[in-house]
């Protein structure tokens, strides 16, 4: 007995997955990939103050060299994919985090740290920051813009959730360099992976982004000449407005109160207090799972309300968790730092998916550069916290004034973000 065929309907082509979802599941990879190396500091610290003898503040400063390219590269990146596009910047990105990640391996002195560790991964790790980020969802997706934000900023979590427990392993068992190798290993694979599936644009596959309007034509912007000129003219305009001053301060703060001191300090912290660093850095990673969680939940909420209230309510939540962490840092994982964990951990950066937001909205078409100007500040704050901890525990014994001082200044920062003038009512609609 022969089953009839089944013939499509006339008219009816079969539906296929937009191209967006797969360029946003590379930018993922890609991102984990940059953020393997960024998981580090706080695993290294130790390992490389027992080898040379170097103090908290000369590693800090290491970090802060780092944290401040990181940011400052952002907006020329930025400005950099829309001449070159985002294949050959992201690619260039990864090699760079490769090269200064396993050339550490050859370090005898300080300032060959600051090289590898700072200017080469820093430089590599900012062409790969947020605006890369904002520059896929804005190309890309119009439709659950904010929710692909909030997954795609998730991804330097995942990386974290991944590397630090192994690279803590394989720092206590084989020694830091075969962790420093394994990191640039990881970040030289995802390049055939950008090369062969990452596109600049939609036009360059015949399609318009995810969810554009019908008639939306199918052509892609001509590329921007001078990126230097472009991101100093954006900032320049920017500058003027006080949207943009509201934005980078609370940022600054941001990263202060993230990379620069839980990122870089809490194992060594924890140390402190008689706690191994593999414990230490588990429970960092365990902030990384729930930072997944926090950040595609704030993508979401970015979607369907006012992300200066959201802004309002991360930083003063934040703060208020930071003032209490000096009492809950002990030598095990008590049921109250496991309670901070998963707090601080949905907290983390949900700040960028409404940043993000605020910055497109009052900047339009320059908003990821505007983005990765605030996003500087971000670093630059990072930067500041880095060596400023460092220098605080070399002269107290301890963390305590770090932790309030940050919890402090994001309540202040909450109340920036709630002074940021409402977006334009066409943009809102």
């Amino acid at each position: 007995m022969t089953l009839p065929q089944v013939r499509p309907r006339p008219g009816i082509a079969p539906r296929r997955l937009h191209r967006a979802w797969s360029v946003a599941a590379v930018a993922f990879v890609a991102i984990i990939g940059a953020a393997g190396f960024r998981a580090t500091p706080g695993v290294l610290i130790t390992p490389l103050q027992e080898e040379f003898g170097w103090s908290r503040a000369t590693l800090g400063s290491a970090v802060s060299v780092n944290l401040v390219l990181f940011g400052l590269t952002a907006p020329f990146a930025a400005a950099l994919m829309d001449r070159f596009g985002l294949r050959r910047v992201v690619t260039i990105a990864l090699l760079l985090v490769a090269l200064g990640s396993g050339g550490t391996v050859f370090m005898t002195a300080s300032w060959q740290l600051m090289l590898g560790w700072g200017v080469l991964v820093g430089l590599g790790t900012g062409s790969m920051a947020l605006v890369f980020v904002a520059t896929v969802t804005g190309r890309w997706f119009v439709r659950h813009r904010g929710m692909v934000t909030g997954v795609l900023t998730a991804a330097g979590a995942t990386g974290q959730l991944i590397f630090l427990p192994v690279l803590a392993v394989l720092a206590q068992a084989y020694g830091w360099r075969a962790a420093a190798l394994t990191v640039a290993g990881c970040a030289l694979a995802v390049v055939p992976l950008v090369a062969w599936r990452l596109r600049d644009h939609p036009a360059d596959v015949g399609l318009t982004a995810y969810g554009a309007p019908e008639g939306t034509p199918v052509t892609a912007p001509p590329a921007s000449p001078g990126a230097a000129t472009r991101a100093l003219r954006v900032l320049r305009d920017a500058a003027r407005t006080s949207t943009f001053w509201l934005l980078v301060g609370g940022f600054a703060v941001c990263g202060a109160s993230t990379n620069g001191l839980i990122a870089t300090h809490f194992i060594p912290a924890a140390h402190d207090h008689g706690m191994g660093e593999t414990t230490a850095a588990g429970l960092l990673a365990l902030i990384g799972l729930f930072d997944i969680a926090g950040t595609v939940a704030s993508g979401w909420l970015t979607d369907r309300f006012d992300s200066r209230s959201l802004l309002g309510a991360y930083y003063a939540l934040r703060g208020l968790s930071l003032l209490v962490l000096p009492s809950l840092i002990a030598a095990t994982a008590q049921p109250t730092m496991l309670v901070f964990i998963v707090f601080y951990g949905l907290d983390w950066v949900a700040t960028v998916p409404p940043t993000i937001a605020l910055c497109r909205q009052h900047f339009g078409a320059d908003g990821p550069i505007v983005f990765g100007w605030v996003f500087a500040s971000h670093q630059l704050g990072a930067a500041v916290a880095a060596t400023g901890a460092g220098v605080i525990r070399d002269l107290r014994g301890d963390y305590t004034i770090a932790w309030v001082t940050a919890g402090l200044l994001c309540l202040f920062a909450a109340v920036m973000s709630v002074r940021i003038p409402r977006p334009p009512v066409e943009v809102l609609r």
